[in-house]
């Protein structure tokens, strides 16, 4: 099995996110299959493939969440336990309880209270912090809605806020965008332009490989096994594609890209 690695041979600095040997069993199957990742610092970095090709179970195994099979996860150089402040996650909104009675300005300032310590309550400064970043998701006028009451892109809006408090290293998201509007399409992928110019990482599962060329510098394509990583340039190709959806691609439009010189995908491809 031939894996395109586009850059972790010739990375010349640490990665976020190192994986090898990674194999994750749920009921001895095998969900992810002897991976071996390298994820570059300072970049937006996208992960796809087909439905049931382990994308969040990476990122729940990248987390310390789900234990591997075999094989090992390095985070920011280190065990993710060592550096869970310097990572903020995002879940699928599905993962969340909607009904549990708190407002949105709540929500955000949970984001801190991993740096509170246990007993002490989160005073004036949290909560000026938890409006600042509702306010860079443009949901201030929310900070007293029941987040139940919100739409679905208001939702994922307050997580990314409530990810924004904690000023991590690296952002790891599952599906932002997904089923989202328009707007807060925008609101998030400008967000996650503003961290990457400050130094941030933002990796992030990602359905839609139309937007893929336009929205991000590097792209993993997996399929259970790694398919290819690299720049978005060398790695989003119909071959590496093909590899990765198999016959389900027939969507691939042959036009090269201008922004990136790579293959994009026509409206309405989803992985």
């Amino acid at each position: 099995h031939a894996v395109y690695d586009g850059w972790s041979t010739r990375m010349n600095v640490q990665p976020v996110i190192e994986t090898r040997d990674l194999t994750v069993s749920y009921r001895a199957q095998p969900v992810l299959w002897d991976v071996d990742l390298a994820i570059r610092p300072g970049k937006m970095t996208a992960i796809v493939g087909p439905n049931g090709a382990g994308k969040s179970t990476l990122l729940k195994t990248i987390l310390g969440m789900v234990a591997p099979a075999s094989g090992w996860v390095k985070v920011l150089g280190g065990d993710f336990s060592q550096h869970r402040k310097d990572v903020a996650y995002v879940p699928q909104r599905g993962a969340v309880d909607w009904d549990f009675p708190t407002n949105a300005l709540d929500v955000v300032m949970m984001g801190q209270y991993g740096n509170l310590g246990w007993l002490r309550r989160p005073g004036k400064a949290v909560g000026e912090l938890a409006m600042q970043s509702l306010r860079r998701v443009r949901m201030e006028a929310f900070a007293h809605r029941q987040i139940g009451q919100l739409s679905g892109g208001q939702q994922q809006r307050v997580f990314l806020a409530r990810a924004l408090t904690q000023d991590a290293q690296l952002y790891i998201l599952d599906e932002p965008i997904a089923g989202v509007d328009a707007v807060t399409e925008r609101v998030i992928i400008q967000i996650f332009r503003e961290l990457r110019e400050s130094g941030k990482s933002i990796v992030v599962v990602h359905h839609d490989l139309q937007t893929v060329p336009s929205y991000f510098d590097d792209v993993v394509l997996l399929n259970v096994r790694l398919v290819a990583s690299g720049p978005v340039s060398e790695v989003f190709t119909p071959e590496h594609l093909q590899a990765a959806y198999g016959g389900r691609v027939a969507f691939l439009d042959r036009a090269v890209a201008p922004e990136t010189g790579a293959f994009s995908a026509m409206p309405g491809a989803r992985g």
